[in-house]
């Protein structure tokens, strides 16, 4: 007889201690499957991102998970070639995509794997157009805090270049993104240097996490979009850009600094701060495509247009390109972007429903654990 889902012995690999997007779902995750009453060993993945959080910023309650206990299920919170087999558990890998269709070695390492879970119907549907077996692949929605992500919470002091503080812009638009090609970065700002002026009363807030190296060739990539456009920053309305390292505790602050979360992803296996952006009472403008329709419509999101491209592998960062070979994404309507964001500035923009009501019902960490245990445990 199985035992019962809620007290399931798990073994949990994956990284935790840095800042990155996904080291926030696995601390949400195993907070949520601890409340539930499974039983967790936490294995961290450190070689998943060199950016870490401090001793000091770290939540040290992670810590009393380390100690190893006798599971037979190893739930594998990374990319498929990261999955460390082991070969006295079932093995079941966490993952998700953000391309038309997955790389063949990744295939070839799943299917060493008794089980893939996956968030959206997207990602399974790249996972079999792939050649992957249906019936070897669930999907276990993510979800978030609506709790802490909320309209009331106390916004950050944040101020632009020259010492005014956001709060007193009328328009805050926020993004919160990696500096990789994915992002799409370079249109969102082409949209919005070409879509505003220096006179509007509105500032677009770039949280971004990076390394040097690509900061730097972010940097030259802008001034010869600019360039290219014949605007610059200066003739556009105020941007910011802030690395700031923030703790899960600070992260919904960040939120309700902004009035709007936009987005010009190329393509997204769920788009976490999109969720957490929703909960916190923004408005949303994001593509149509991918993990956006898992969750957002035309009633409580402006849904931009988009055209399938092609993938150019010479512009995918060298260490990832060996994943996106001969695969599509989504290319965002900038035109359709330009509107919206003027629409925004003017305060013409149709109040939407509220998205709080749907991700409290459908998407809160509570179910997502409950689903996840409820699936590895069928196994």
């Amino acid at each position: 007889m199985k035992p019962d889902a809620k007290s399931l012995p798990l073994l949990v690999r994956g990284p935790y201690k840095g800042y990155s997007g996904h080291d926030c779902t696995v601390r949400s995750f195993v907070r949520y499957l601890v409340k539930a009453g499974a039983r967790i060993n936490l294995q961290d993945l450190a070689h998943w991102s060199p950016a870490k959080l401090t001793t000091d910023q770290r939540d040290s309650w992670f810590d009393q998970f380390e100690k190893p206990i006798e599971s037979n299920i190893a739930l594998h919170f990374c990319m498929p070639h990261q999955v460390k087999v082991l070969v006295d558990k079932a093995n079941v890998n966490f993952t998700m995509f953000e391309a038309s269709r997955i790389p063949e070695f990744w295939l070839r390492q799943n299917q060493q794997h008794d089980l893939v879970i996956v968030p959206t119907k997207s990602s399974k549907r790249f996972w079999c157009d792939s050649g992957f077996p249906e019936q070897r692949i669930r999907i276990c929605p993510l979800g978030v805090d609506s709790q802490r992500f909320r309209p009331t919470v106390v916004p950050l002091n944040l101020t632009d270049k020259n010492g005014k503080a956001v709060s007193e812009y009328r328009v805050r638009v926020l993004n919160i993104s990696e500096i990789v090609t994915r992002k799409n970065l370079l249109s969102l700002l082409r949209v919005w240097i070409q879509a505003t002026h220096q006179d509007d009363d509105a500032i677009l807030i770039i949280k971004l996490n990076h390394s040097p190296a690509s900061l730097l060739k972010f940097l030259r990539d802008l001034t010869l979009m600019e360039k290219a456009i014949g605007k610059d920053r200066s003739q556009a309305a105020s941007i910011l850009f802030t690395d700031q390292v923030l703790t899960d505790a600070q992260m919904p602050a960040l939120y309700t600094t902004a009035t709007h979360y936009w987005s010009m992803s190329f393509g997204e296996g769920w788009d976490q701060p999109m969720t957490e952006a929703g909960a916190s009472g923004l408005r949303l403008i994001a593509p149509d495509h991918t993990a956006y329709q898992s969750y957002l419509d035309s009633s409580v999101a402006c849904l931009l247009p988009c055209r399938e491209v092609s993938i150019d592998p010479n512009k995918i960062d060298k260490n990832i390109r060996s994943l996106f070979q001969n695969a599509q994404w989504w290319q965002a309507d900038e035109e359709a972007a330009a509107a919206a964001i003027q629409q925004a500035i003017a305060g013409t923009d149709q109040p939407q429903a509220d998205i709080r009501q749907r991700l409290n019902r459908q998407l809160n960490w509570t179910l997502a654990a409950q689903r996840l245990l409820e699936i590895v445990n069928d196994i």
